[in-house]
């Protein structure tokens, strides 16, 4: 399933990597951000994002669920192309080019907030795996232009598996079934999808599986006699 990593040097320089912090932020989401004008408009309402993938040019889908319906407010956004009803309070969307995904703070900065994560009343709970610079960056940046921020948390979490590009590029693989068998989509169909070249896809996929491989070694061996 997984290809090996080809030495030992290489899965040292894989592990190798900064401290981390991890930095837990409430963030008010921008009028026309799809998620933050639905609650806003449904206060009382606590939505909760389980996935997101963004598509590239402004666009993304996300599978959510709620404390409350909602179908009529995420119907009338104009940030949501499609809704789909999967029962219980639960949707998927498809978000309309600049309809709102992360802000673009988040993407400057260069981080990825983990899923799920929650909204309320316009305010997003995001928790955040990055170094203490990239912390300081995003607080800094939220503060000069003005966007309300509340800082939750922050503390140091010890060394980091995956960086933020390649804990995207893992979701994604994951989420579309790249190591199902048989496979779900290719490398190529990936690499498409996330914006990236297919070599690049394929390097970043390769330091992955040998974390991965890595990181678990020693349980597959205790439990595999």
């Amino acid at each position: 399933m997984f290809k090996l990593a080809k030495s030992h040097a290489m899965t040292a320089l894989i592990h190798c990597d900064n401290m981390v912090n991890q930095l837990r932020i409430e963030v008010r989401l921008p009028e026309g951000h799809w998620s933050g004008d639905v609650s806003r408009i449904r206060p009382e309402a606590v939505l909760r994002i389980e996935e997101t993938m963004p598509l590239g040019r402004g666009r993304g889908t996300a599978k959510i669920s709620s404390s409350s319906e909602l179908s009529e407010e995420l119907n009338s956004h104009q940030g949501v192309d499609e809704v789909r009803d999967l029962g219980n309070n639960r949707y998927e969307v498809d978000i309309a080019p600049k309809g709102g995904g992360y802000i673009r703070e988040i993407r400057e900065v260069g981080v990825i907030p983990q899923s799920p994560f929650e909204v309320r009343d316009g305010w997003v709970d995001w928790t955040i795996e990055c170094s203490a610079e990239k912390s300081r960056e995003l607080v800094q940046l939220l503060r000069e232009r003005g966007i309300p921020y509340r800082v939750v948390s922050t503390r140091a979490t010890g060394s980091r598996m995956l960086t933020p590009k390649q804990r995207l590029i893992f979701d994604s693989a994951l989420n579309e079934g790249y190591w199902d068998t048989p496979r779900r989509i290719t490398l190529s169909d990936l690499a498409e999808l996330l914006g990236l070249s297919k070599s690049t896809i394929s390097v970043h996929l390769h330091k992955i599986e040998g974390v991965v491989l890595n990181s678990f070694a020693d349980e597959v061996r205790r439990n595999s006699p």
